[in-house]
């Protein structure tokens, strides 16, 4: 779910509105945030001394090497070239969300949002929130189905060069084996080590391991549970619902940018030190962040995992990359991620686009409809012309298993890679990323916007002094002219990826004229490689 679609969910609620209100009135938690604060520490107090112990480590990590916790230090960064050579990534939402299987992986928040369609479902469903909350339903989350072998094959097989799995979601539930918290996958539930499991499973596949951390919204996240009765409000949960403090967005705050929320000192050390657990048990090669790090209150606490971070990699010589969004960073202090959408043209740092093979949600919902391979080839194709990469979200069912209609497609994408790949794999942007009268849709949320391609839009990559021009779109007459390829550029070949017959080309002033070979077998986007 967009920003902007959960300020229509929390702003437009109005079922039964007068009720809610009243409802509301009635039962409101009225602690203060400091009190909040003080019931949250109170149920992790036992974690104090991991959480001290980390941020130990932290404070000495983040001088200890080329970087300093200042972002004109940070903006030193370079991102590795394994990341700027895979192109391709596969992002995964699993957790307590996709058990209602319903709305989106905002469940855990929207079933305590009165005159949602979340609140309604979950009443109708399971009862009321005061008697069965978001926390019940972690004992039925057994996950009899995950094989993490099998995914990572999946992952392999189409095509993927890097595996993000969520840590941990909005909802506060560790996917990890944390040693700050009560709530987690270890300890609870399945009781297994599930991003443990999937960092083995990943790297046997000679994939990269990365993941990715959510928790900075937790702060907030099921504050609308303490606007009437629910378990949200019973001190016993804070461990899990976390200090829960109210939301409180700024006159601008169309996508959330603005934060006037209460974060306290103690939830910024938490955090830190939660981020810190991840590096150090898990050695992630690259860790995205989402939206809220950006916040006002995150600024003196995020350049210190950041050099803690940047400055364990220099030491060990691996791979430290971090994926932020929205302008969140000082430019070049990361790497960019454009959340469902796409750039204009080439971007001077390597970047990337993520988004989710179904359309509804990131995590499994009932009814979801999904990409066609179709889709994610020209989308993949866009993105790496202009020196990004493509992370695809898949969400796993509850109990573990692959829906079909994502499996299938991403069979589909892989089959497209093992023909077509070294157009994709290790390229870098040509003089100009494209032709043809497609638009694409700038900017972050875009995809909605964005227009089907036609047999005249092309994508541009380069490797070792070769051209690849990637069709966006089968010719029906077997026909093509590329105008970006001058009369002056000499060709000496033109090749087909995938097939063995000669394919005839003429250069003329129009540009590079092409005849696909008879009988070729049509594909989502036929990829030419160009001599000159």
């Amino acid at each position: 779910m967009s920003r902007r679609d959960w300020l229509a969910v929390t702003a437009g609620a109005g079922l039964n509105l007068a009720f809610t209100q009243k409802a509301a009135a009635q039962n409101a938690d009225r602690r203060t945030p400091a009190e909040l604060d003080r019931d949250w520490l109170a149920a992790t107090q036992k974690y104090a001394p991991e959480r001290k112990r980390l941020l130990a480590v932290v404070n000495k990590g983040k001088t200890d090497g080329p970087f300093r916790p200042d972002w004109g230090s940070l903006q030193h960064y370079k991102t590795p070239d394994w990341y700027a050579d895979a192109k391709f990534g596969i992002f995964i939402h699993w957790g307590l969300y996709s058990l209602p299987a319903f709305g989106s992986e905002w469940y855990s928040r929207n079933m305590y949002v009165q005159g949602s369609p979340e609140y309604a479902h979950h009443i109708a469903t399971y009862g009321p929130q005061a008697t069965f909350g978001y926390k019940d339903f972690i004992p039925k989350f057994t996950a009899p189905a995950f094989d993490p072998a099998a995914w990572a094959a999946l992952w392999r097989s189409a095509g993927a060069r890097y595996v993000v799995p969520v840590a941990e979601h909005h909802d506060g539930f560790s996917m990890f084996d944390t040693r700050l918290s009560d709530y987690s996958a270890v300890k609870l539930g399945p009781k297994r080590d599930i991003l443990g499991e999937l960092k083995s499973a990943i790297r046997a596949q000679n994939l990269h391991f990365c993941l990715s951390s959510h928790r900075a919204e937790h702060d907030w996240f099921f504050d609308e549970g303490r606007k009437f009765s629910s378990d949200v409000s019973d001190p016993a949960h804070a461990g899990l619902y976390g200090p829960a403090q109210a939301r409180i967005v700024g006159p601008n705050s169309d996508e959330l940018f603005s934060d006037y929320t209460y974060v306290s000192q103690d939830w910024l050390d938490d955090w830190l030190a939660r981020q810190a657990e991840l590096v150090d048990r898990y050695e992630p090669d690259l860790i995205y962040f989402d939206w809220w790090i950006g916040q006002p209150s995150f600024r003196n606490t995020l350049p210190a995992f950041l050099a803690y971070y940047y400055n364990r990699a220099a030491r060990s010589g691996g791979s430290a990359i971090v994926n932020y969004k929205l302008g969140e960073f000082a430019d070049g202090a990361g790497t960019l991620d454009i959340e469902r959408g796409q750039a204009a043209g080439i971007r001077k740092n390597v970047w990337q686009t993520c988004t989710s093979i179904s359309d509804k949600s990131w995590g499994y919902i009932e009814n979801d409809s999904y990409k066609s391979v179709e889709q994610i080839v020209h989308l993949l194709a866009d993105v790496v012309s202009k020196n990004g990469n493509l992370l695809l979200n898949v969400g796993p069912r509850g109990d573990g298993d692959i829906p079909d209609a994502a499996r299938d497609t991403l069979l589909k994408v892989g089959a497209w890679l093992t023909v077509n790949g070294e157009a994709i794999y290790g390229t870098r942007p040509w003089t100009a990323f494209g032709e043809g009268p497609t638009e694409t849709a700038d900017g972050s949320f875009a995809e909605s916007k964005a227009k089907p391609y036609t047999p005249r839009d092309f994508r541009f990559t380069a490797k070792n002094g070769l051209l690849y021009a990637i069709q966006m779109g089968w010719p029906q007459d077997g026909k093509a002219t590329i105008t970006s390829i001058r009369p002056d550029m000499a060709v000496r070949r033109v090749i087909l990826l995938g097939s063995d017959a000669a394919l005839r080309f003429e250069q003329t002033a129009a540009g590079l004229n092409l005849t696909l070979p008879e009988g070729a077998a049509r594909r989502p986007a036929p990829v030419y490689r160009i001599e000159t």
